[in-house]
């Protein structure tokens, strides 16, 4: 990731910058930059460049379309600084002047999308490759005014917080063990304000964690569980649980995957690297709810003696739960942890994961489903939504699928009939673990994960949830 800088001045370092571009002021342009976007085709779209070569000691301009002047919002804005950054690329340092541009919104709105634009599009991950990528190491942000500065770092912070979630998805299951995990989040905690519990393996037999404790039955990594908690400056307006899927890496149990199913199974974690990179905002930002984490860590491999189709585990809040597919594994974990959460009786409970891939079905690689029993928070997610740019669509939790759950030896089953609606009883099942708190479910299924670049996302994790949770509590 490029270092992104504030300041009032285009720095004489840069070697590239940008001229922001509506799509219905392209004959305000000079006259030599609008013979060239007529030459090559250059409307001004959203996201649309165009490099321009000047004299050899002068910097390269880049014109950056971002749509018609009235239509100008924070994605659009965040987009079109995405656009420039990769356009600009092989340069060693740039300024970026969209921050400046020409909108009906105000700068602090604007510092705060340009600044994600740009790092979230130059995020590479390459701490186990041999070449250093990309030459890009400055980007300095030309802007000024009330509030910019205060902006301009939290802006940072978010930006931080998802580069962390990216960099813990992006690594290998074999090295991002429970272990790995809990220590990783223990320096997070650390360096944000945060207080962190790390339960081990005894206290998680002691704490009664069955569905954590069946999972990790298979494994030769012992599993762990954090608790993490932030408190407000001042008195706290309300409480919030977060709770993330861990699973570090799935094969599948004992109902195992194909080779090719398993090939991006490490970013079964996604859900638990989201919730720890949210937590480590809520300072910067300011959050005024009390925010309570908590991340269940195991992975889901085969042993002599891994829980089997057709065991029968007790979870957290004394449900039993009979096990039929061991690939429905995030579930049981989510159990315990919706289980504790519910405990403390917060105002809402919301958790994120990777649960289905039958929700993708539904919606798609590049949307989130949400659903759940309380309409406020619901509501407050599809609210952050639209300010950060992230998509998520709001699914049903039809009673008249409950009975799928219906066990003959337990008092539920981890799976439902047949093929259909998977995602959907998938939440009926967490459902049964959230007693009568407010609750909101995110199932990420393949946005966890992207092919290409496209925005602000990057191939591969993309730690989607981040800024959507973090502008939630931020707004709460």
């Amino acid at each position: 990731m490029a270092l992104i800088s504030l300041s009032t001045r285009l720095p004489k370092s840069a070697t590239a910058y940008d001229v922001a571009v509506a799509s219905d002021e392209l004959d305000s342009l000079a006259p030599e930059l609008k013979r060239a976007a007529e030459l090559n085709g250059f409307a001004g779209k959203p996201g649309q460049t165009l490099v321009i070569n000047g004299p050899a000691d002068e910097a390269i301009r880049v014109l950056v379309g971002i749509g018609p002047k009235a239509e100008l919002s924070a994605d659009k804005l965040r987009t079109a600084a995405a656009a420039y950054v990769r356009s600009v690329s092989h340069h060693k340092a740039a300024a970026c002047t969209l921050a400046e541009a020409p909108s009906g919104m105000s700068s602090v709105e604007a510092i705060g999308a340009v600044v994600e634009g740009l790092g979230l599009a130059s995020y590479t991950y390459r701490a186990l490759k041999t070449d250093k990528g990309p030459t890009l190491r400055k980007v300095a942000v030309i802007a000024g005014g009330a509030g910019v500065k205060a902006a301009f770092g939290q802006a940072q912070a978010v930006v931080g917080a998802v580069m962390l979630a990216r960099d813990m998805v992006n690594e290998p299951g074999g090295s991002l063990t429970p272990v790995a995990f809990a220590d990783r989040a223990k320096a997070v905690a650390k360096s944000t304000g945060l207080k962190i519990q790390v339960w081990d393996q005894k206290r998680i037999v002691r704490e009664k964690l069955g569905g954590v404790l069946a999972v990790n039955q298979g494994s030769t990594h012992p599993a762990r569980f954090l608790k993490i908690d932030y408190v407000p400056s001042g008195r706290a307006t309300g409480k919030v649980a977060l709770v993330g899927k861990g699973i570090t890496f799935d094969s599948g149990g004992l109902s195992i995957k194909t080779s090719v199913g398993m090939m991006t199974m490490k970013v079964d974690m996604t859900g638990g690297a989201v919730v720890l990179a949210t937590m480590s905002t809520l300072k910067a930002l300011k959050v005024k709810v009390a925010v309570t984490a908590y991340i269940p860590l195991t992975d889901n491999m085969i042993n002599g003696d891994a829980f089997r189709p057709g065991d029968v585990f007790t979870a957290r809040n004394g449900k039993t739960v009979e096990v039929l597919n061991t690939d429905a594994e995030g579930r049981l974990v989510l159990a315990d942890a919706l289980s504790l959460a519910s405990e403390k009786k917060p105002d809402a409970i919301i958790d994120i994961a990777t649960l289905t891939g039958s929700v993708s079905a539904a919606l798609g690689p590049k949307i989130a489903g949400i659903m759940g029993t309380g309409d406020e928070v619901l509501a407050r997610l599809e609210v952050a939504a639209k300010v950060t740019g992230e998509k998520v669509w709001e699914l049903p939790l039809p009673q008249e699928y409950r009975k799928q759950l219906d066990s003959n030896i337990a008092d539920l089953k981890n799976i439902g009939a047949g093929p259909y609606g998977g995602a959907l009883v998938a939440g009926l099942f967490l459902k049964e673990f959230t007693a009568d708190v407010p609750w909101a479910h995110i199932d990420l299924g393949l946005s966890a994960e992207a092919d290409s670049d496209d925005g602000v996302i990057v191939k591969g994790g993309t730690a989607v949830g981040v800024r959507l949770l973090a502008e939630t509590l931020r707004s709460w």
